[in-house]
């Protein structure tokens, strides 16, 4: 075997097993899901469970059998991989104090600039992504969506 095929093999089960841990903390959060057994007698945990269910099943198979796969990234990539989950651990801190829009502001203009975009057309994109939920959510679904503690 090659060692191409091996890294490749490697970086599908280190994905396969990522979804796997992610499907088992999934499903622990889904049956948490604290409800009134008259309200309806299955629940809101039972779509959530069944979607862990089957995400961790396709997860064990796909570690059985990877196939091939990207190798993993390295350097400027490996950097731009890391720089999402890091944006939208950002996004999730600030949600609270700075609030909806201020959140997907800072999400849409970090993952443009990631992606390459030139800070003015991310800054514009953000700021119309931002203002397009907001209407879509507190206007059109009437859904309460937080100002954050620094706007109210």
């Amino acid at each position: 075997m090659s060692d191409h095929s091996r890294t490749s093999l490697l970086t599908g089960r280190i994905g396969a097993i990522c979804v796997l841990a992610f499907a088992v903390v999934y499903g622990i959060g889904a049956s948490r899901i604290d409800y009134s057994f008259s309200s309806d007698p299955l629940g809101p945990r039972v779509v959530p469970l069944m979607l862990a269910g089957i995400l961790g099943v396709l997860a064990l198979f796909y570690m059985r059998s990877p196939g091939s796969a990207e190798g993993f990234p390295s350097g400027a990539l490996l950097l731009r991989v890391l720089a999402v989950p890091v944006i939208l651990i950002a996004c999730v801190a600030v949600f609270e104090p700075a609030g909806f829009a201020a959140s997907i502001f800072l999400l849409t203009f970090g993952t443009g600039l990631i992606f390459g975009a030139p800070p003015v057309k991310a800054l514009i994109g953000a700021a119309g992504h931002a203002a397009l939920w907001w209407v879509i959510f507190a206007w059109l679904l009437e859904v309460y969506l937080p100002v954050g503690a620094l706007f109210s």
